[in-house]
């Protein structure tokens, strides 16, 4: 039965890519793209596949039992004491017992520390976000040290990106993380450790694979089984075919310089983490489609990864940071709200964030679901932002609210993404503030849909990270309050992207410029009108999928 169902499974993945799968979009479907993906799902030009963009590939969030509460172990709720030792004392408990939820019941509860969430299957739960707050009164900075960035840029802050006064991180992940912070030993942030090579070989892919495809063929696949977690990892050539292919592999991106991008060649190698469904003798099934190409001469292979925390939350709270001047660009202390860090399908739901440097992060992030948070008060360096290879996140049900107060030679971004970045999904937001940014670094294969913004923000990146847009960006059914077209009207600037659904805009202020000459292959269709159907392209993509 087993085999069956695995060749069944290899079987659908083979008529899907190609493009033999029934066409069911609707007669009154008016986007011909739609139309167009619903006949090749998998390796649309345009189009990414976004269905399995988060928690699980797309499961409903679970409702994890009580097994803590943290009035029990002393913390007070009335803010008169440091709550942040009580609550990681009961999270590490429950996490010795193998996951449940930590309970905090209506108040208000002061930390002077970070709260730390780094054991699998554990839930910070409140009661509410107008009813249950943390409160914290220092800066990551205070608490841990002085942070800066490996690639230079001199005394600018690594907190103003990085980091959470609520971290997500397996534990070991984040001691070495504040170990090398604090020995000022600037770590790489992601999946292969601080240095990059905390990895070990599992198997080689030895027969190419197009993107979309969910069977790869290995040389021994005797390390590997149902449900293993891997790494999937992608070297470039001498000639840069990789990022190339990121780029569309089009014409208007082949005279790119691409050999000086120091930072951005410092994410070599393209890094994929992706669940096992099934093996069958030497092929494996994934649980999702490819990315890209794994071709020969790009040395596919499987190899592990530092251990991720998995199926972790916060939920029903507000993360509020005591008042300070909002700080000059890059110059953030870290008084920051939510950091998923080295962490897989975990989730955070009816979540708010105050007064914060920066509101949500996803660093090095897989599978992630943000739903129903928010960012409100002083204003932020980035509200939200999805950096160093992360992957397949949804953030749904979001709003960045209007700013308090300004500070002269302050930034904001809005929603961003970076670092080689893919599959991740924004859908259903009111940004009264804010952009859609990309920081340069190649990020592909990323949706903006069904989004209501005000576009007063600025996209960021220094020029050494590489080009704003790898192919297959997608915004679709946006409306721009202020007609402001930078960042959001994208189909001369992102190769084999998709403009479609937007609202007039016009060209003002910060716009962001093209890196690429001559033909992009790029789409703008719907053009003046939000009266677009299918209104969600992630919706849309998961009924597709059933």
């Amino acid at each position: 039965m087993q085999r069956r169902k695995f060749l069944m499974g290899a079987l659908a993945a083979t008529y899907s890519a190609s493009g033999t799968v029934p066409a069911l979009a609707s007669p009154d479907e008016s986007s011909d793209l739609w139309r167009e993906f619903v006949r090749d799902p998998y390796r649309h030009p345009q189009l990414p596949n976004v269905a399995y963009a988060g928690y699980r590939t797309g499961q409903r969030l679970p409702h994890v039992p009580v097994h803590a509460n943290v009035l029990a172990y002393g913390a007070k709720p009335d803010g008169s004491a440091d709550a942040a030792p009580a609550i990681n004392r009961a999270i590490e408990q429950v996490g010795k017992r193998g996951g449940g939820a930590v309970y905090l019941p209506p108040g208000t509860y002061r930390i002077d520390d970070i709260v730390r969430i780094g054991y699998d299957n554990v839930v910070l739960r409140g009661a509410g976000r107008e009813k249950t707050k943390l409160f914290a009164t220092k800066s990551l900075e205070e608490i841990i040290g002085i942070n800066r960035s490996r690639y230079g840029g001199g005394d600018n802050s690594a907190w103003s990106w990085s980091g959470g006064l609520v971290w997500v991180c397996h534990r070991d992940r984040y001691r070495d993380l504040v170990t090398a912070i604090q020995a000022r030993d600037w770590p790489f942030e992601g999946w292969t450790g601080n240095e990059g090579d905390a990895t070990k070989p599992i198997a080689k892919i030895t027969t190419p694979a197009a993107r979309g495809a969910f069977t790869l063929t290995v040389d021994d696949a005797r390390g590997l089984c149902a449900g293993r977690r891997v790494l999937l990892q992608l070297d470039d050539t001498a000639d840069f075919s990789l990022l190339r292919h990121m780029a569309g592999d089009v014409a208007g991106t082949a005279a790119y310089k691409w050999s000086d991008k120091g930072k951005l060649l410092s994410y070599r190698p393209f890094q994929w983490p992706v669940r096992i469904e099934a093996v069958r003798g030497k092929q494996i099934r994934l649980s999702q489609p490819l990315p890209l190409d794994a071709r020969p001469e790009w040395q596919p292979r499987l190899t592990t990864m530092v251990t991720p925390v998995s199926g972790s939350g916060v939920e029903d709270l507000t993360i509020q940071m005591v008042k300070t001047v909002r700080p000059p660009h890059l110059k953030d202390k870290g008084y920051n709200g939510l950091v998923f860090q080295c962490a897989w399908d975990c989730w955070a739901d009816n979540v708010s964030v105050v007064d914060s440097d920066n509101g949500f992060l996803l660093v090095a992030a897989k599978g992630i679901t943000l739903s129903r948070t928010r960012v409100s008060g002083r204003g932020q360096h980035h509200s939200y932002a999805c950096r160093e290879q992360s992957h397949d996140n949804l953030v749904e049900d979001f709003g960045i609210a209007k700013f308090t107060e300004t500070t002269p030679g302050s930034t904001h971004h809005g929603i961003n993404v970076e670092g080689l970045s893919s599959g991740n999904v924004w859908s259903r937001g009111v940004m009264e503030a804010g952009t859609f940014d990309t920081h340069r670094g190649l990020p592909f294969a990323n949706v903006r849909t069904e989004i209501t913004i005000l576009n007063d923000g600025s996209h960021g990146g220094s020029a050494d990270a590489g080009p704003l847009y790898g192919a297959r960006f997608a915004h679709w059914n946006i409306t721009v309050t202020n007609e402001r077209a930078g960042c959001v009207k994208i189909d001369n600037v992102a190769p084999c992207s998709a403009t479609v659904g937007i609202s007039t805009v016009r060209d003002f202020g910060q716009i962001d410029k093209p890196d690429f000459t001559g033909d992009l292959n790029a789409r703008l269709e719907n053009y003046g009108t939000t009266a677009i159907s299918p209104s969600n392209l992630h919706q849309a993509q998961r009924r597709l999928r059933g």
